[in-house]
């Protein structure tokens, strides 16, 4: 697995290639470049060689990870549904790659729904309360200490889709109508009849945010944790970036009481992280939650004990 030493010497490679290349691509530097003798030469010769062997050491790590994969993650979720839900910053390649791994570990997808811009704009709050408020369905109640948005709506989203302890699942009619409601409130998307009730939740987001996102880190990681609670626990995963300042990641970690109720993942957008979404879901189910990756918080790059 690739270490934060790795990656840095990982960028430190592109970016000698790429100040390798500029310099030597200038006509005038290019010139100056033939006319160098002896040591500065050989100085130029190092730089490449060792951009080279940095390359190649990529390659390998890289090889390595994608050839394990199989035999880390196979059987892992068997018996176990899994639902996907996205933050508006999701990436799409991440998306479709940990679909992928979902399967090849064995998990039952049961749907995937999309966070949208509108649900976390700050000024659609007050909306928003009053379609959860609309929306609960029958027989079930939310938590009454959760005040803030993206609790509510993601204990309402739980409370409608997660199962845990071998509890019933909602009713699908009702089920079908907190979606609608939710949906044409333009505060999620998704393919009508494709969402099943599940056994855990993996939210993915995306990297930093920029200064003026406002509350948005906050309400997805809300989100997520409200989710995890309700089922047999989740995931919070989130590109290179989101374990710092107010991005989604980052509010979990520093929150001692979000982070024990469900995992979270930094680096997402590496095969590294991916393999560790499927191995953190298979620890969620034992009861065991952690902060894996290489950013801010991380106690680990990945899951280091298996289930017993």
């Amino acid at each position: 697995m690739i270490s934060l030493r790795q990656h840095a010497i990982s960028l430190i490679a592109v970016f000698l290639a790429l100040a390798l290349g500029l310099f030597l691509g200038s006509g005038f530097i290019g010139d100056r470049v033939n006319q160098l003798t002896g040591s500065d030469r050989d100085r130029l010769g190092s730089v490449e060689e060792e951009r080279d062997a940095l390359s190649r050491q990529v390659n390998t790590d890289n090889g390595f990870i994608n050839g394990v994969t199989p035999a880390l993650i196979g059987g892992r979720l068997d018996g176990e549904s899994v639902l996907l839900v996205t933050a508006p910053n999701a990436g799409e390649a991440d998306v479709e790659a940990v679909k992928g791994l979902l399967s090849d570990a064995g998990a039952d997808f049961a749907g995937q729904i999309a966070l949208t811009t509108d649900l976390v704009r700050d000024e659609n709050a007050a909306k928003l309360a009053t379609v959860i408020d609309q929306s609960i369905p029958q027989g079930q109640q939310l938590r009454t200490d959760y005040t803030d948005s993206g609790s509510r709506v993601g204990d309402l989203l739980g409370a409608t889709l997660l199962l845990r302890d071998g509890a019933r699942p909602v009713a699908e009619q009702e089920r079908a109508t907190v979606l609608q409601t939710l949906g044409e409130g333009g505060f999620i998307d998704y393919a009508a009849g494709t969402v099943k009730p599940a056994d855990l939740v993996v939210v993915l987001t995306g990297g930093a945010l920029p200064a003026d996102s406002g509350a948005q880190g906050q309400l997805v990681g809300r989100v997520a944790a409200a989710m995890a609670q309700r089922g047999q626990g989740g995931v919070l995963a989130g590109r290179e970036g989101s374990a710092d300042g107010g991005s989604a990641v980052a509010v979990i970690r520093s929150d001692p009481g979000l982070g024990n109720t469900l995992s979270t993942v930094d680096d997402v957008n590496e095969q590294t992280g991916r393999v560790t979404v499927i191995l953190a879901l298979d620890a969620e189910t034992d009861g065991r939650s952690g902060a894996y990756g290489t950013g801010a918080g991380a106690s680990s790059i990945t899951v280091t004990e298996r289930k017993p």
